[in-house]
């Protein structure tokens, strides 16, 4: 099966988050013509939902394999040199949103299913039989919020269970050319948003008023200046970042009520998320005692040890390429922090340099190398 209509079919689709714009309905018919039962899961209300989620499997017992991955797109932005949504081939370029992210690795999953189902059925033609499970966990909740999403698939998965015992999601991972990384782990990402209260004053009568920016300064100067750790051996160094700064006062005579603080720390395995939490609480405590500190913690920092499953997939991609892949886990979140708590988990996609860019695109010939992969990945597998 050749992956590239059902890649452009589905970039077709405007998926923004949470949009579904028919995205999963295209991908369930194309399951579903393979002999997969697919299930529909609608999770959530509004503001971040609802958004819809596809759980699909073919086969049973041991082992059980599954293909991981989104049909949501961030938003086109402008600029684009054709329609972000024809998924047009120009030069040998798919492009289009979601064309590397993730759209075109969910076709070359399906094509590596298709591959896989003929193989069971010449099995069982000649007595021999197909055994294993393979699924997919495929939600429209990966771009945004992510809490209708992947989380709550797994939540029905173990209700219902579908217990794999290893997993691969599709994510763009390779760098320089297709194959040269496989993603084994994840740094967590903590998000605060901070609010020191203060009293409105003239600045000429600074014992009338309270200004909280004399607060909210120390205290992320601090939060800055702590260096967090060395890195580890699989994990570049832990980050914090103010990423924004708010007081929103135009005159130049007035102190202001109230001034407010965004900031993001990635980290590794040397921290938890409520460890860092409790930090800044109390860093921000003892500078703004009455300051109000939300925190997210969007997900913990997670490593898939180097062994069967990434030998299993570097083994494919050399197979295919020639291409030797480095195991790295740098770069932001994906829902692979969800999947850890079920089953080992690896991500390995299309090269990403264009991913959320104007004109986002993809070779087609690295989706149709993709799909052969996949399917070597699947023959390993299986066998």
């Amino acid at each position: 099966m050749d992956p590239l209509p059902l890649a452009q079919s589905l970039i077709r689709c405007p998926s923004v988050t949470p949009a579904d714009a028919g995205a999963l309905g295209l991908l369930a018919a194309a399951l579903e013509a393979l002999g997969f039962k697919v299930t529909r899961l609608q999770f959530g209300g509004p503001p971040d939902g609802p958004v819809e989620n596809l759980f699909a499997t073919i086969g049973s017992g041991a082992p059980h394999f599954a293909f991981a991955g989104h049909t949501d797109v961030v938003p086109e932005g402008q600029g684009w040199s054709a329609d972000p949504y024809a998924a047009s081939v120009q030069n040998g370029l798919l492009v289009g949103r979601g064309a590397a992210d993730m759209k075109g690795a969910i076709a070359a999953m399906v094509s590596a299913a298709a591959a896989h189902v003929a193989r069971g059925a010449a099995d069982a033609q000649g007595a021999r039989g197909a055994a294993g499970t393979l699924s997919f966990i495929i939600t429209g909740d990966e771009e945004g919020p992510a809490t209708f999403g992947t989380d709550r698939i797994l939540d029905w998965m173990v209700e219902h269970g579908h217990q794999p015992a290893m997993c691969l999601v599709g994510e763009p991972t390779s760098i320089r050319k297709l194959g040269d990384c496989i993603k084994i782990g994840r740094r967590g990402s903590v998000n605060a948003w901070i609010t020191v209260n203060g009293a409105q004053g003239h600045v000429a009568y600074p014992d009338r008023a309270d200004n909280p920016i004399r607060r909210l300064v120390p205290a992320l100067a601090e939060l800055q200046a702590r260096v967090l750790d060395a890195g580890t051996d699989w994990f570049s160094r832990s980050n914090l970042e103010i990423v924004d700064l708010e007081v929103g006062n135009p005159a130049t005579n007035v102190i202001p009520a109230q001034a407010k603080a965004r900031l993001n720390i990635r980290f590794n395995d040397s921290h938890s998320g409520a460890e860092l939490a409790g930090w800044i609480e109390e860093v921000v405590a003892r500078h703004a005692p009455n300051a109000d500190v939300k925190i997210r913690i969007s997900g913990e920092a997670f490593l898939t040890e180097p062994g069967p499953l990434s030998s299993l997939v570097a083994e494919a991609i050399t197979a295919e390429t020639g291409v030797t892949p480095e195991l790295s886990t740098s770069g932001g979140t994906s829902d692979a922090r969800f999947i850890r708590r079920l089953c080992p988990v690896v991500e390995f996609g299309l090269p990403g340099q264009s991913m959320h860019k104007v004109d986002e695109h993809a070779s087609v010939d690295d989706i149709r190398t993709l799909a052969r992969i996949y399917d070597k990945v699947l023959r390993r597998v299986f066998r």
